[in-house]
C-alpha cells in the first residue's frame, strides 16, 4: 500500500522573503509499511522540520553521507538520486532553498553539505555577525510542532528566516551575480563565459563557488538544465490532468527546449540524477517526490 497524503498545504513567504524562499510545503501522511523513495538531485536544499515517525535519508554511494532515524535534516546540493526511506505517520513542513540563500540561513559554506543529508540538530552552528547557534534549528522544529495550524507555522518559519538573514553575512557578490547568471540561464551558460563575466579565472571562480554553494559551476549548470526538463515533466503528468505524457519523438523536443544535444543526452541525465528514464518516471508512483 502507497502512502495516503492526508494533508499537503502551501505557504507563501513573506514578500520581503520571496527573493530567498519560494514557498513552504506543509504536510501529513500515512504510510502503513515500509516506504522507500528516490528523490530528484538538485542544484538546491532542502530542509525538512518534522516531528512525525523517523525516517532514513541513503546515498547510494556512500552510506556514511546519510542521515538515519531522523524527523528533521538538511540536504545539501546532491549530484545523484538518494533514498528517502519511511512508515508511519509524517508530518513536518518542507523549505526548498537556492544555494546563496542556503549559504546565508545556515551560516556554513555549503560544501559542508555538499552530497549529505544532516540531522538538524546536528547541522554546524552558523555564524552570524559575532555569534553562532547550532541549536536554532531544533528550536524552531520544537516550535512549528506546538503551532496550532499552518498559517502559524508559516508566520514562525517567515520570522526565523527573516531572522537569519538580517544577521546573516551576505554571499560575495561575484559568487551571487554568476549564481543568477546560471540560473537565468537554465544552465545554459559556459563556464568561460561565466568567468569572464565575474572577472575571475575559471579555476578560482570554481573553487570558490564549489566550497561557497556546494558544487562547481559546471556540475550546477547540468543539475539546473536537467531540473528544467524535469519540472517540465512534472507539469505535464501532474499540473494538466488529462493531457497524454510525452513520448517518443516529445523527448527529443524537450531535450532541445532544455539544452542537451540530443535525447540521448537527456535519458542519460534523467538516469543519473532520477536512477530512472524519463518513460520510467511517467509509471504512477514512480516520480519521485522532489520538485525540479
Amino acid at each position: 500500500m502507497e502512502a495516503v497524503l492526508a494533508e499537503a498545504v502551501v505557504g507563501l513567504p513573506d514578500p520581503r522573503l520571496r527573493p530567498y524562499v519560494d514557498r513552504y510545503l506543509g504536510y501529513r501522511e500515512r504510510v502503513p509499511h515500509l516506504l522507500a523513495r528516490r528523490e530528484a538531485a538538485g542544484a538546491f536544499v532542502v530542509l525538512i522540520l518534522g516531528w512525525g515517525d523517523p525516517m532514513d535519508v541513503v546515498d547510494h554511494r556512500h552510506a556514511g553521507r546519510g542521515a538515519y532515524g531522523v524527523d528533521s535534516f538538511v540536504a545539501g546540493p546532491f549530484d545523484a538520486y538518494c533514498t528517502t526511506r519511511t512508515a508511519g505517520l509524517g508530518v513536518g513542513v518542507q523549505v526548498l532553498l537556492s544555494p546563496p540563500a542556503a549559504r546565508r540561513v545556515l551560516g556554513v559554506p555549503l560544501g559542508e553539505l555538499t552530497n549529505r543529508a544532516v540531522p538538524a540538530d546536528r547541522v554546524p552552528g552558523g555564524a552570524g555577525r559575532g555569534r553562532r547557534d547550532e541549536g536554532w534549528l531544533g528550536r524552531l522544529r520544537d516550535r512549528l510542532a506546538q503551532a496550532p495550524d499552518w498559517p502559524r507555522r508559516f508566520a514562525l518559519l517567515d520570522a526565523a528566516l527573516a531572522d537569519r538573514l538580517a544577521d546573516a553575512v551576505p554571499v560575495d557578490p561575484a559568487l551571487a551575480g554568476a549564481w543568477r547568471l546560471l540560473a537565468g540561464s537554465r544552465g545554459r551558460i559556459g563556464v568561460a563565459e561565466l568567468a569572464a563575466e565575474v572577472g575571475w579565472s575559471r579555476g578560482h571562480l570554481a573553487g570558490r563557488f564549489r566550497r561557497e554553494l556546494g558544487l562547481p559551476p559546471k556540475s550546477v549548470a547540468r543539475l539546473l538544465r536537467f531540473q528544467a526538463a524535469y519540472a517540465s515533466l512534472g507539469r505535464e503528468l501532474i499540473a494538466a490532468p488529462g493531457v497524454a505524457p510525452v513520448h517518443g519523438d516529445g523527448w527529443a523536443e524537450l531535450a532541445v527546449r532544455c539544452g542537451y544535444y540530443d535525447q540521448s543526452h537527456l535519458i542519460r541525465e534523467f538516469r543519473e540524477f532520477t536512477g530512472e528514464s524519463p518513460t520510467g518516471l511517467t509509471v504512477a508512483g514512480r516520480h519521485s517526490s522532489n520538485p525540479g
